[in-house]
């Protein structure tokens, strides 16, 4: 699990342990954080790890996939979950802030190309890939989220590709895209408020839960996700129908 030391990936870790799988998070700078999502997957009974690697940086992906297998001596899962957030400017802003979009590639994109290549010839056969992605890869209703936007469709549109790869080896491959979540990059992002603009765009008016975005990944991480792949599966509340 990539970016597992808060938010939908701590959650994440902890339902994959109540699963009874043991579980290696990734994390950049929040140390503390991690190794405290470790104690509590401890706590659960199973074997747990955490991993200080940059995404930023694809030469650091073979390094953690070589760590967590030499650990667990496996590995059947991975979940693509680290990724960042950069709202908020248009694209012809005389100000664009060109440097943290192109580092929003970087992590989102490349980082995640990076992690599965390293992954995929070390992956069990018979294992699952998970991609985190998001609702806006596929459409977009308000502005300032272009660079988001489109570093999400281009995971979703690898991930179909990987499941196409690995399908020989009964690996299966898929994307949950969730809508807004109670996370630190929603709140940094829409503050601590969602708006009701935003709201009103779903027949649901309410944003996702943690629990309810996690149970699916752990849903196509398990044995009755065996035949499912290459799907983009929607958790956003009918967001945009």
């Amino acid at each position: 699990m990539t970016g597992g030391s808060r938010g939908l990936g701590a959650a994440t870790a902890q339902a994959l342990a109540d699963q009874g799988a043991d579980v290696a998070i990734s994390y950049v700078n929040s140390r503390d954080k991690a190794e405290a999502v470790v104690e509590k997957l401890q706590a659960k009974g199973v074997r747990a790890l955490a991993v200080r690697s940059d995404q930023a940086d694809p030469a650091a992906a073979r390094l953690l996939v070589d760590q967590v297998v030499d650990h667990f001596g496996k590995l059947d899962i991975l979940v693509n979950n680290a990724a960042i957030s950069v709202h908020g400017q248009k694209v012809d802003d005389p100000a664009l802030d060109t440097a943290r979009l192109d580092h929003q590639w970087q992590v989102n994109v490349m980082g995640t190309v990076a992690t599965t290549r390293a992954a995929a010839p070390r992956l069990s056969d018979g294992g699952r890939i998970v991609f985190i992605g998001s609702v806006l890869g596929g459409r977009i209703s308000f502005v300032g989220a272009a660079d988001y936007a489109g570093s999400k469709a281009a995971i979703a549109g690898y991930a179909k590709g990987v499941a196409r790869d690995l399908g020989p080896r009964g690996i299966t491959v898929n994307i949950v895209q969730p809508g807004v979540m109670p996370t630190d990059m929603a709140t940094e992002t829409l503050g601590d408020t969602v708006p009701d603009a935003l709201l009103d765009q779903s027949p649901i008016r309410r944003i996702a839960t943690l629990e309810e975005v996690s149970a699916m990944v752990c849903y196509l991480a398990g044995p009755n996700g065996a035949y499912i792949t290459g799907a983009g599966i929607d958790l956003a509340g009918g967001f945009g129908i």
